[in-house]
């Protein structure tokens, strides 16, 4: 009896360490990942144009690269605008050398399409100099 309760201890004691270390396993670093994409704004565009379904599919949560000029930017939320298309939201601070007009390239997590505002959405963003 002492045995059986034994096993069934050290199984459960088991299955539960798994379900831990599998939940809160440590996440990817976007900054040092290998990019999936290399991809332009217009690229986007035809993709999810002509089919929407299937380019989420491709895109979401792949890190990409994407080259553009900067529309806009907001220091607060640590976020960039390019070609009017792409949200690009920042982990950290936007570094210096991001202004408006600038051309840049940028690499992050592909999160979604907007289709009410027409936007792409990336957060983990960091400017590849």
């Amino acid at each position: 009896m002492k045995k059986k309760l034994f096993i069934a201890i050290v199984l459960i004691v088991g299955i539960l360490l798994s379900v831990y270390f599998y939940a809160y396993k440590d996440h990817r670093n976007i900054a040092t990942a290998e990019v999936d994409f290399s991809v332009t704004v217009s690229d986007l565009q035809k993709e999810f144009a002509q089919n929407d379904s299937l380019a989420t599919v491709k895109f979401q949560n792949k890190v990409i690269q994407i080259q553009g000029i900067i529309t806009s930017v907001d220091a607060q939320s640590k976020s960039l605008v390019i070609d009017e298309k792409i949200y690009a939201q920042f982990d950290t601070n936007l570094p210096s050398s991001v202004e408006v007009n600038k051309k840049t390239t940028i690499k992050g997590r592909f999160l979604a399409y907007d289709d009410l505002v027409e936007e792409f959405k990336m957060d983990q963003t960091s400017v590849i100099e």
